[in-house]
């Protein structure tokens, strides 16, 4: 028992319990450095406390005040989410923007055959292909624009009005850059019996007909990685079987192609599909014939024919694909004798891409290929395109540049007159775990 007088005792009882009521309440306060919560709006509200008793104040209750303040929080969110950027129709958008994290979507991936089924688990194999992520991405940001190519297209169009207003979609879609983005190549709009490299000049009033078989052969590029892809457009279904050879021979090629395959058993396997089809055209069946001296090809940085060829019919070079090539594997398929020659006015040029340096004495041939080393390089370009970077009476002047081998002619390439010629193409990357068909999409 303390030996003090009991007052004394009482009254140090009474402050013992002001101060611990005094502390309880400093300890339930929110400092201001740690006890307020930021919500989305930057604002602050104090964090939950767990004992009811301590709140002070009229306002109202606790739970009342917690639930206003979930609501508002809510709404505040629900506010600011925005979906994905969606493509405009016509397409207006750049594709970069679509995909603002950078990250473009991959194309089919195919497995290899069974000899090399084993890269697909291979820790070695999946890093190359982290290494080569930036480059993936710029091909495939490629490939994005040509998912939009058929949304225009319809009989009547002028062929000039058709490869305008593509061109000019394409270079908002991929925001055309010099040499580091844009076109790889002139739109090829081949009609019927020709099959390839023709698109029309400045003046051409070729319109699209009902019964015409077109095969729009289009490419785009970021920093030199080349898209290179084809689809035959006929809105007469009469020619619905022409279409389908030519697309299942793509698809077989595809298939059949892959790292160590051999270029002539991919040809070989090409021609059975495309051979097993045949069309009625009024009235008149024709087998339809693999075009024996069209190929698809290895494609490089800035260089679309990169030295190998792959034959769409047997009989080809034993050589083999290679692990991190790149290939368009593209067929055609004709009612006609299945062998193209150059006809018609030419259209479609290119730098060589071996070409060293050649001297020329003509003041208009060097600034025409001043011209074209600044704006093409060793990617193809038409006349249209020069007329569109205002450049005039050029036409001696390239003469002059083929003439001496700097740059290369590709006249169009025609099977008979009369016949009709379908293309079907796509690009593929041999990866080192698998195969994908960079160029894949819903419509074909």
């Amino acid at each position: 028992m303390d030996g003090r007088p009991a007052d004394a005792v009482t009254k140090e009882m009474e402050g013992l319990l002001i101060g611990k009521k005094s502390r309880s309440q400093k300890t339930h306060e929110p400092s201001s450095k740690e006890g307020k919560v930021a919500d989305s709006n930057g604002s602050h509200s104090s964090p939950p406390e767990d004992d009811d008793d301590e709140v002070q104040g009229d306002g109202p209750s606790q739970d009342g005040g917690s639930e206003a303040a979930k609501k508002k929080k809510k709404k505040s969110k629900s506010k600011k989410k925005k979906g994905p950027l969606q493509q405009t129709d016509p397409p207006s958008i750049p594709i970069d923007e679509l995909f603002p994290s950078g990250d473009f979507p991959e194309g089919e991936i195919q497995q290899y055959k069974d000899d090399n089924l084993w890269r697909t688990t291979s820790e070695e194999k999946r890093e190359l292909e982290r290494l080569q992520k930036p480059m993936y991405n710029a091909v495939r940001r490629a490939a994005e624009v040509r998912k939009h190519m058929r949304s225009i297209l319809k009989p009547g169009m002028l062929m000039i009005d058709l490869c305008e207003t593509l061109e000019n979609m394409v270079r908002k879609l991929i925001k055309e850059n010099g040499l580091q983005a844009g076109i790889a190549f002139p739109t090829g709009c081949s009609l019927n019996w020709v099959a390839a490299h023709w698109t029309p000049n400045s003046g051409d009033k070729t319109v699209l007909q009902y019964d015409d078989v077109m095969k729009l052969d289009f490419g785009t590029h970021i920093d030199g990685y080349i898209v290179d892809c084809a689809f035959t457009v006929a809105f007469n279904p009469m020619f619905d079987p022409l279409l389908q050879a030519t697309k299942d021979a793509t698809n077989t090629g595809i298939k059949e192609a892959g790292i160590d395959a051999r270029l002539c058993d991919v040809g070989a396997a090409i021609q059975e599909v495309m051979e097993s089809y045949e069309v009625e055209i009024n009235g008149k069946v024709f087998q339809i014939k693999s075009v024996r001296n069209l190929n698809g090809h290895s494609i490089g940085p800035y260089q679309i024919h990169a030295g190998k060829s792959v034959p769409i019919v047997k009989g080809g070079e034993q050589t083999k694909m290679e692990e991190g090539e790149f290939y368009a594997i593209e067929t055609f398929g004709s009612t006609g004798k299945g062998f193209v020659r150059e006809d018609l006015e030419c259209s479609h040029y290119m730098k060589n891409f071996d070409v060293g340096h050649v001297p020329l004495r003509v003041a208009k041939a060097k600034q025409l290929l001043g011209t074209i080393n600044n704006n093409f390089g060793t990617l193809a370009f038409c006349r249209r395109y020069l007329d569109r970077l205002g450049e005039t009476k050029y036409l001696m002047a390239l003469k002059k540049l083929c003439d001496v081998g700097i740059v290369q002619p590709y006249p169009p390439l025609c099977d008979v007159r009369g016949s009709y010629v379908s293309q079907f193409e796509h690009t593929i990357l041999l990866r080192p775990t698998c195969k994908e068909v960079i160029s894949r999409g819903d419509d074909y």
